[in-house]
């Protein structure tokens, strides 16, 4: 709830950032990402210049420093282990059991990272009209709050690794037709695909709030654009894997393979720099 002396920012029904005069002068600004990645609140002095921020109690921050930690190394792995089984499909003839195995592996690391950063939205330190400081909430393994944009970026994303892991799951089939393979495979990938391009979508939102910007000091900016851009590699790969019921052949399995590995290497890039982005 906004109130009448706060200055709300954001996009269509989500608030992004807020600005608040403090009692002691100066201004107090809550941001989505980095009170949930970092556990504080700016603050500006009347004169503009950035003054010392907020921060939540210890509680929050090994709470968040340690989820972003498993986000991060999952996600760096399970872009690895994409890449290899791209790697291994476009280049080697390995049989399609242990390539599948390899992409499985993955799909539980992002499914790890996934779930690891829907516990940080859920947890993170909360604004509380009585104080200017994160207010750290009891630990909770769910939550259900689509008005927050944090949560709905990375619900959406961890809905995104799920969906995925049935595209993996059912890879493993063996002697599928055309229209099996289309329907089993190829169409959960390309929901996942569309998840992660929505996920990515409304972070860029969240960390613009509300309009495209560049932001080339800003680390949340740079993850976030690498993850959208491997998001679209996903996206053209998903399409080239489409097998054409008239010749049981994908689209075009060249784009198919080196999509997939362009996009886990942005993936394993953004969760390295992602490790950096902690209280």
């Amino acid at each position: 709830m906004v109130r009448r002396d706060e200055r709300a920012e954001g996009a269509g029904p989500f608030t992004t950032r807020v600005t608040w005069r403090r009692a002691e002068g100066g201004l107090a600004v809550w941001e989505s990402r980095p009170a949930r990645k970092r556990g504080v609140f700016r603050t500006l002095a009347e004169s503009g210049a950035e003054g010392a921020p907020h921060r939540a109690d210890g509680r929050a921050l090994h709470r968040l420093r340690t989820l972003n930690t498993v986000a991060a190394v999952a996600f760096v792995i399970g872009g690895a282990l994409f890449a290899l089984g791209a790697l291994l499909a476009a280049v080697t003839d390995v049989g399609p059991t242990a390539i599948a195995s390899v992409f499985f592996a993955g799909g539980l690391f992002f499914n790890t990272g996934g779930y690891a950063s829907l516990l940080q939205a859920v947890n993170a330190p909360r604004r509380s009209g009585g104080t200017d400081a994160p207010v750290t909430r009891t630990w909770r393994w769910w939550s259900y709050e689509p008005q927050r944009i944090d949560w709905l970026s990375t619900f959406v994303l961890f809905a995104g690794t799920l969906v995925f892991g049935v595209n993996l799951l059912d890879s493993f089939l063996q002697d599928l037709s055309a229209r099996q393979a289309d329907r089993l495979v190829w169409a959960p990938d390309m929901v996942g695909c569309v998840l992660f391009l929505i996920s990515g979508h409304l972070a860029l939102v969240e960390v613009c709030h509300g309009h495209w910007c560049v932001h080339a000091r800003g680390i949340g900016w740079w993850i976030v654009l690498v993850n959208q851009i491997g998001s679209v590699f996903f996206l053209l790969s998903a399409v080239a894997a489409f097998t054409r019921p008239e010749t049981g052949s994908p689209v075009n399995t060249d784009l198919a393979n080196w999509g997939t590995f362009a996009g886990a290497l942005c993936f394993s890039a953004g969760g390295v720099v992602q490790y950096f982005e902690r209280p």
